[in-house]
């Protein structure tokens, strides 16, 4: 599998999940030793993965063919090849394995892609990032600022009010950063 990826580490509570997103795919594959050891708390998640795997193809389960083997980067610090799965495979699995955890952990997976779209989203809407985004909002206020005093020019007086907006809050007491 090539693909442009970047590797990352999702926590689903106290427990690493190596996760690696592929810019061609659009999508992200997840360790599914991480996953099992989340789900099961196996000792030996490896050999729990491999024995789940063996039954899976025994039964003819199509999802095991699916799980393709990537770099990634073990608890040692080398690159190691692991099993992963994109979303749709890791809900298989999760099917496959008894756990009380599995529902927290099928919401802890829309999580992850809901906030991989609104990444991509931001993306889109502003690819040249912070500095296109300042300068529109710079650009803006000076429209504001324009618009403002072309009004106060055809009204004759101004129509901001010497009050701040912290004067119209009543009673101060309860304002409770203000000392």
């Amino acid at each position: 599998m090539t693909m442009a990826q970047e590797e990352a580490i999702e926590l689903f509570g106290e427990k690493q999940i190596r996760v690696v997103w592929d810019d061609v795919e659009e999508k992200y594959y997840f360790s599914v030793v991480d996953i099992v050891h989340v789900l099961t708390e196996s000792v030996d998640s490896t050999a729990y993965w491999r024995k789940l795997k063996q039954r899976l193809k025994e039964e003819g389960n199509e999802t095991v063919t699916n799980c393709h083997a990537l770099k990634m980067t073990a608890a040692d610090g080398k690159q190691r090849l692991t099993d992963v799965a994109d979303t749709e495979h890791v809900l298989r699995i999760i099917q496959s394995i008894p756990s009380k955890k599995a529902e927290p952990f099928k919401q802890w997976l829309a999580q992850v892609g809901a906030e991989q779209t609104a990444t991509d989203l931001s993306k889109e809407r502003n690819p040249e990032g912070l500095a296109a985004t300042a300068h529109v909002a710079k650009d803006g206020a000076e429209v504001a600022r324009n618009a403002r005093a072309d009004i106060e020019q055809r009204l004759g007086h101004s129509v901001i009010s010497d009050k701040k907006a912290i004067d119209y809050i009543t009673p101060k007491e309860e304002l409770p950063f203000e000392k």
